[in-house]
C-alpha cells in the first residue's frame, strides 16, 4: 500500500480526536533546523493572539488491541487496517510543512500490540523529527494508556503538548464500554503533570534543562454515551484542572459509528449539548465560577436555550442590577455581556470619569444582553424590564433552523 492511501485512511481516522490545542509552546528553531514552535499550530484551531493555525492531524495505526464500543477502530469492526512507520510520519510532516500546509504535528494512534510497543513507535518518529531533522515546529502527541513511565518521559521531552483522553465521564462507564482500566489513564496524567512541574523548577536553575511538554496537557471526553448529567462531567473537568493543571479538556459530541447494545440511540449527536459544556467549562477557567455555582443537584443539566452564565444571573436575579461604576472586577464578570476584556476596560476607564450606557458599549459590552443587569450612575436604561420571564425569554437563544450555506452553482434565487 503506497503512503498516500495510508495518509487517506489514517487521517480520516482520527476526525473523531478533538483534543487540539497549540498555545503555550515557546520551543525556538533549533540551529541549522526548521520550524519554529512558537509560531505555529494546530489544525482549525485558533492560537493566543487569534490565528487560524493548522497541523497534520493523524494516526499512526487504526490497528488496534481494544474493543471500546464506541470506537470506529476497535477490534472487532472489520475495517482496512493500516500502519505507517516512524520514519514515514517524520517524512510526512517534514514535506508537508515544506510545502507550507501545516505548522506542525498532531500525533495519535489505536494501540498495535501493546501500549509500550505503540508509545515506542511514536516516540520514534517525534526523535526522527527533532533529531534527524532538526524540525523546531509544533508537535501535540497522545500518550498511550498503560505505556511505562520511560517511554512517555521520552515523548515528553520531544513533544509540545502531550495529552491522555480519559474518554468516559466515570469509571463505571469506562469498564462497561471499553476493555481499558482506569488507572491506565490517570497514572500518565500524573506523571505529565509532575514532567511538567520538575521541567519548569529545573529551568529556574539552569535556561538549558531540557522542557517536558512545555505547552502542557489536555484531555478529552465523550459526551452522550453515558447516562452522566452534566453537573457529573463539569465537577470532574473542575477535579481535573485543580489535579493536573491540566490547559483544556476537550467535550466531543458522541456520534455513532457502531452497533452496539451497550450504546445509547440518538437522533443527533448531542452538539448543542457539547456547546454548553464548552462554555461551563470556559466559566470555570476565565470566570472564577465553581462548577456547584453553574450546576446542582436540583438541576444536573445545562439549560440548551439559555447560555450557562446567563441561567446563572436569571437564577441569581436578586443579586442584580449592579453599578458598573463600583462594582468590583469578580462581579462584573458574572454580568453578561461582559467578558474579561470589557472588565478589565470598564475598571480602567472608571478611574477617571463615571461611565454611561454609550461609554459601554465602546468598551466593547453587549447591551442587548447586559441592559438588564446593571445601572449607571444608579440609574437603569430606559424601558428595560424587571420581569424575570421576559428577561428569560429575551435571553433565550432560538434553534430554529437559520440560514443555510449556498452551494457554489445554485440555482436557487438569493
Amino acid at each position: 500500500m503506497d503512503i498516500m492511501e495510508k495518509l487517506e485512511i489514517l487521517s480520516a481516522s482520527a476526525k473523531y480526536d478533538a483534543s487540539c490545542a497549540s498555545s503555550g509552546s515557546f520551543r525556538n528553531t533549533p540551529k541549522g533546523g526548521i520550524g519554529n514552535g512558537k509560531a505555529c499550530g494546530i489544525c482549525h484551531s485558533w492560537a493566543d493572539d487569534g490565528r487560524c493555525i493548522s497541523l497534520l492531524k493523524v494516526l499512526f495505526t487504526n490497528f488496534c488491541i481494544y474493543d471500546c464500543a464506541y470506537c470506529i477502530n476497535r477490534r472487532s469492526n472489520d475495517i482496512k487496517r493500516v500502519a505507517f512507520t516512524s520514519r514515514e510520519i517524520a517524512d510526512l510532516t517534514i514535506g508537508f510543512y515544506k510545502r507550507n500546509y501545516i505548522e506542525g504535528l498532531f500525533l495519535s494512534s489505536g494501540i498495535i500490540k501493546n501500549p509500550d510497543h505503540t508509545m515506542e513507535l511514536l516516540s520514534e518518529a517525534l526523535r526522527i523529527l527533532r533529531c534527524e531533522y532538526r524540525f523546531g515546529g509544533y508537535i501535540h502527541v497522545k500518550a498511550i494508556p498503560g505505556a511505562s513511565k520511560e517511554l512517555i518521559d521520552k515523548a515528553g521531552k520531544l513533544a509540545d503538548r502531550i495529552s491522555v483522553n480519559i474518554e468516559l465521564p466515570s469509571k463505571e462507564s469506562l469498564t462497561r464500554l471499553t476493555d481499558k482500566k482506569h488507572t491506565d489513564i490517570f497514572e500518565p496524567m500524573k506523571q505529565i503533570t509532575d514532567g511538567v512541574i520538575t521541567s519548569t523548577e529545573e529551568r529556574k536553575i539552569s535556561r538549558f534543562a531540557p522542557r517536558f511538554a512545555p505547552a502542557g496537557q489536555s484531555t478529552q471526553l465523550i459526551v452522550g454515551a453515558t447516562p452522566e448529567t452534566d453537573l457529573t462531567i463539569v465537577k470532574l473537568s473542575e477535579a481535573m484542572y485543580h489535579k493536573f493543571n491540566l490547559r483544556r479538556v476537550y467535550y466531543s459530541a458522541f456520534i455513532p459509528v457502531n452497533n452496539d447494545s451497550r450504546l445509547p440511540v440518538l437522533r443527533e449527536p448531542p452538539l448543542l449539548r457539547e456547546h454548553r459544556l464548552y462554555q461551563a467549562d470556559f466559566l470555570m477557567r476565565q470566570y472564577y465560577f465553581n462548577a456547584d455555582e453553574i450546576l446542582s443537584p436540583q438541576h444536573p443539566m445545562l439549560d440548551i436555550s439559555l447560555d450557562p452564565k446567563a441561567n446563572w444571573a436569571l437564577n441569581h436575579f436578586h443579586l442584580f442590577p449592579v453599578e458598573v461604576n463600583t462594582a468590583d472586577h469578580e462581579m462584573l464578570l458574572r454580568v453578561p455581556g461582559i467578558g474579561p476584556r470589557s472588565a478589565k476596560r470598564i475598571i480602567l476607564a472608571r478611574r477617571t470619569h463615571y461611565l454611561g450606557f454609550d461609554n459601554l458599549r465602546q468598551l466593547g459590552v453587549v447591551m442587548k444582553r447586559a441592559k438588564y443587569f446593571i445601572t449607571c450612575k444608579g440609574v437603569r436604561m430606559p424601558a428595560v424590564t424587571e420581569k424575570l420571564q421576559t428577561v428569560y425569554r429575551s435571553l433565550a437563544e432560538s434553534h430554529e433552523p437559520g440560514p443555510y450555506q449556498m452551494k457554489l452553482f445554485s440555482t436557487e434565487p438569493l
